[in-house]
């Protein structure tokens, strides 16, 4: 979601800003904007169209300050407007800006208008802004300190002062913030990316850390004013993974990179070893009962088909809850579960607080599958798992699925084995088969042109049937989602045996029908489904494993894919449907890479 960046430093640094800016956009965002400190007060622009025209507007005024403060975007208070766009000022003397949401922020308002303060903006941030400004007598750290003691809610802030022309103050509550340090500079940022190659170092803050960043160091303490030192990281070098290379957009992109990506993330051994997943995994591992997923979104299904896998292969009782819902009702906490979190970023504001939410409960057993080894997630976690996606731009996930799914997968298989379920030549079968993926990925790839030939008929479609059955129900889940998400066509998924219970009144001429046919132990029930469509006169759009005989016909269209593959069969087959949402998105015009509304990394609830 929102991105933050910010400096203080000896040179101009509003190019860095500017390219921070851009590095985050992959994250969504709907405004963005940057200020810095002048002797008469902090000056800014905003723009509610791209960084691009940002920087347009910086090169046409000449902007410059050694000392400032940058911000994307996703709105929540407020709708997408110059007046909401941040930084957001007080009083002509302050600027912030701010990620995450302030929930008393309504009760602080009308404390603050009392004090005579006037709002410009619909935003919660305008109240931090008043408020800290309220509290300031000269040492702006000590007012923020104060200012955040009154806040409830999540946060990551970024404040400058024009009393204070090489400071910046910035602080962290349930939303992530590093620490950059430079030579004779320092930063702020919501993701390491932003300032890499500017920054030498990075740390990364705790929950309630506030920091005050000089040319000369940073002050860091903690949540009871404390003076803390949080471990320094090299920050990795910024590469080539967010060139856009040869492809039409990032989405596509990512979706090729797929092969490479599993390929990186597939263990490179012979065998399940549970220290795959942490040096403590083999006695946590032998002490569970049962496992409990969290997770949203696209990680949810990732989860849901993870649990066919953990049931059939592993023998062990999986419950799949979705993050945002779990924390809120009331639940049977076991301590002897293993609670695996799966999240791409690692920060995902909803499965983070369900994480605590079950360590709470007493539910210490913690396993994060995630993509990015200084998350918030997996420094939560007794174990983890990191998949090697590398980084995602689009915003809907392809090759960060797929990577959760094998990792998902590579627990299940461990968990048998631990467990007695899985003997030496299942295990050798397993990793054969895991190993044989980006060849079978490449075969799948290799159909875009029959899939774009599809996505003509979908570009005229408004609504669409998503039909899958057993471990590929999640897929056709999956497929829906990635449809309806960047081609903004309604789309829905079921279990094909739920067909005939309420979902075949919706079938007509006008509603194609997406059925996932892999030639398993359902394939008959599903063709009996597929003539339930038929006799309706519905449009089936089937991808067929190659010996499943289900032919082209009268309205019905096939794409034959490789051979089945088994209890890894939803990985090749989701493949197919994110290309289909892919090209119908192209011929809708729709911005595939930044669908309207939605953020690649949501760390607000």
């Amino acid at each position: 979601m929102c991105g933050i960046v910010g400096a203080v430093a000896r040179r101009n640094i509003v190019p860095v800003l500017v390219e921070g800016l851009r590095r985050l956009e992959y994250r969504g965002y709907d405004s963005c904007g940057l200020a810095v400190v002048t002797s008469d007060g902090p000056r800014r622009v905003r723009s509610v169209v791209r960084v691009a025209e940002l920087d347009d507007q910086v090169s046409e005024v000449r902007f410059e300050g050694v000392t400032g403060i940058a911000h994307t975007r996703w709105a929540t208070h407020g709708a997408a407007t110059i007046n909401n766009a941040h930084p957001i000022f007080s009083s002509g003397s302050l600027a912030i800006v701010h990620n995450g949401i302030i929930e008393n922020y309504q009760a602080l308002r009308e404390t603050l208008r009392e004090q005579h303060y006037e709002f410009v903006s619909q935003t919660d941030t305008e109240v931090i802004a008043h408020l800290i400004h309220s509290l300031y007598k000269g040492d702006l750290f000590a007012a923020v300190r104060e200012a955040v003691r009154q806040l409830t809610g999540a946060y990551a802030i970024g404040v400058v002062h024009q009393d204070h022309p090489h400071t910046l103050v910035g602080a962290r509550a349930g939303s992530p913030l590093v620490v950059g340090y430079g030579n004779d500079e320092n930063f702020i940022a919501w993701d390491a990316l932003a300032i890499a190659g500017s920054a030498e170092h990075i740390s990364y803050l705790e929950e309630g850390d506030i920091c005050e960043i000089a040319l000369k160091g940073v002050r860091l303490v903690d949540f009871r004013g404390d003076k803390v030192v949080r471990n320094p990281r090299r920050v990795q070098a910024y590469g080539g993974a967010v060139e856009l290379g040869p492809y039409r957009h990032y989405m596509q992109k990512e979706i090729f990179e797929q092969p490479r990506a599993i390929s990186h993330t597939i263990p490179a051994t012979d065998t399940f070893r549970p220290r795959l997943f942490g040096e403590m995994a083999s006695d946590v591992f032998r002490g569970i009962d049962s496992v409990l997923i969290l997770a949203c979104g696209t990680s949810y299904y990732a989860g849901l088909t993870a649990k066919y896998w953990l049931e059939s292969v592993a023998k062990i009782r999986t419950e799949v809850e979705i993050a945002s819902e779990y924390r809120y009702r009331e639940s049977v906490p076991n301590p002897r579960a293993l609670v695996v979190t799966v999240s791409q970023s690692g920060e995902t504001a909803d499965t983070l607080a369900a994480l605590k939410h079950a360590q709470s409960q007493g539910m210490t057993h913690t396993l994060a599958v995630c993509n990015v080894a200084t998350s918030a997630m997996v420094r939560l976690t007794e174990l983890k798992f990191l998949t090697h996606a590398r980084m995602e731009i689009g915003v809907a996930s392809t090759k960060a699925f797929t990577t959760q799914l094998v990792a998902l997968f590579v627990l299940a298989v461990t968990l048998g084995k631990v467990r007695g379920h899985v003997n030496d030549a299942q295990e050798a079968e397993y990793i054969h088969q895991l190993r044989h993926l980006p060849a079978a990925l490449n075969a799948v790839l290799a159909l875009e042109p029959q899939i774009i030939a599809w996505s003509d008929d979908f570009v005229r479609k408004e609504d669409a049937l998503f039909l899958g059955r057993g471990l590929h129900y999640p897929i056709a889940l999956e497929g829906a989602l990635k449809l309806k998400e960047i081609s903004y066509i309604h789309a829905e998924a079921y279990s094909a045996g739920e067909l005939k219970h309420g979902p075949l009144a919706l079938v007509t001429e006008a509603m194609p029908v997406v059925t996932i046919a892999p030639n398993d132990a359902l394939l008959d029930k599903l063709k009996s489904n597929m003539q339930e469509v038929r006799a309706r006169g519905g449009h089936i759009y089937v991808f067929a494993d190659s010996d499943t005989h289900i032919k082209s016909d009268d309205g019905i269209h096939v794409i034959r894919m490789p051979e089945h593959y088994g209890l890894l069969s939803p990985i090749p087959h989701v493949v197919p449907l994110q290309l289909l949402a892919y090209h119908t998105a192209c011929g809708r015009g729709t911005d595939v890479d930044k669908p309207r509304n939605l953020a690649k990394s949501v760390t607000v609830e």
